[in-house]
């Protein structure tokens, strides 16, 4: 197991020093927080929780370290090791160790866990929340974008692994595309693992030769590929067009923020309780926006970004919900 710990320095002071935004409470000593990862915090998806946990030490709110590249197998016990040396709060993500991370759960009640998962809360385990990144909304709107922007109408989606999780993602995004051409044509592969590039990146180059001439790039690699052949890509969860200026049109981007903040003050509060985090990823809570079109600014057709403007604000008050569907999206 490749270990990394990120230390900060301590932010502790001796007294409570008053509500901040909305009701959140810096405590007098950082919450001792934990993440297990199953992937390089380099990857798109853990990148984002990582970056809120920095973000949290920084303002003093957590003292936080972390374990990357933790097999499914040894997920549980580096668990157990974080909450016996002391940990307050847990995060990660146990989509491939689900039983197991709730057993360790219930080993440590007084340890709050806050679990990246497929399923839903147990109120039978009253210190296991749940997440997940339900950033459907921003990547409806980079589907709209990516529909005006195919000229073959023929868009590829290259994903992980057929979970809830990017099943979602990947509807809303075709759902968006169909808004500007409902006979655009789907090809949707899954590599079989959640960090890949070089398999991405192949998988991506066959859709280019099937016709693709937009790709949806929901792993690390297609972009690669989508530059290296001259097509578009439309990016998930990160913004990549720094790397990719002539590629990437839009990207759909997860704030985890939100939902990290929550369980803070939840434990701050000694209210920390089952529950299913997913809502705080919403556009209507700032877990999810759409990242700037940048080089790509003025290149999109303006019907489309008038649509995309119009159907932001509706989401934002709630006129219009973006559908969620969790089935597994077929090709066309």
């Amino acid at each position: 197991m490749n270990r990394r710990h990120f230390l900060g320095t301590s932010a502790a002071t001796s007294l409570l020093i008053g509500t901040v935004g909305a009701g959140r409470v810096f405590a007098a000593e950082p919450i001792k927080t934990a993440g297990v990862y199953t992937v390089p915090v380099e990857q798109q998806w853990v990148s984002r929780i990582h970056k809120a946990a920095v973000t949290a030490q920084d303002r003093g709110d957590i003292d936080y370290s972390f374990s990357e590249n933790v097999s499914n197998t040894d997920y549980a016990r580096v668990l157990r090791e974080y909450a016996e040396a002391g940990n307050k709060l847990i995060i990660g993500e146990v989509f491939g160790a689900e039983q197991e991370a709730r057993e360790v759960a219930a080993e440590y009640p007084d340890v709050a866990f806050l679990m990246g998962s497929s399923f839903k809360e147990d109120a039978a385990l009253p210190n296991f929340a749940v997440f997940d990144n339900y950033i459907q909304d921003a990547s409806y709107l980079s589907g709209i974008i990516a529909g005006s922007m195919t000229e073959s109408g023929n868009i590829g989606l290259v994903g992980g692994f057929p979970i809830p999780e990017v099943n979602r993602l990947m509807h809303a995004f075709m759902a968006g595309a169909k808004e500007m051409n409902p006979d655009i044509k789907f090809q949707v592969s899954f590599i079989g693992s959640w960090f890949d590039p070089p398999k991405a990146k192949e998988t991506a180059f066959a859709m280019i030769e099937n016709g693709a001439d937009v790709l949806y790039a929901e792993r690390f690699g297609v972009s690669d590929a989508a530059k290296e052949k001259g097509v578009l890509a439309i990016g998930n969860v990160i913004d990549t067009q720094a790397e990719y200026p002539e590629t990437v049109v839009a990207s759909a981007i997860w704030h985890f923020e939100p939902t990290l903040d929550k369980a803070i003050a939840e434990v701050q509060a000694g209210s920390f309780k089952a529950a299913d985090y997913g809502v705080y990823s919403f556009m209507g809570e700032g877990g999810t926006t759409l990242a700037p079109l940048g080089t790509f600014e003025g290149k999109v057709p303006a019907e489309a970004m008038d649509l995309v403007k119009s159907r932001e604000a509706e989401i934002k008050s709630g006129a219009y919900t973006v559908e969620i569907n969790d089935a597994e999206p077929k090709s066309s």
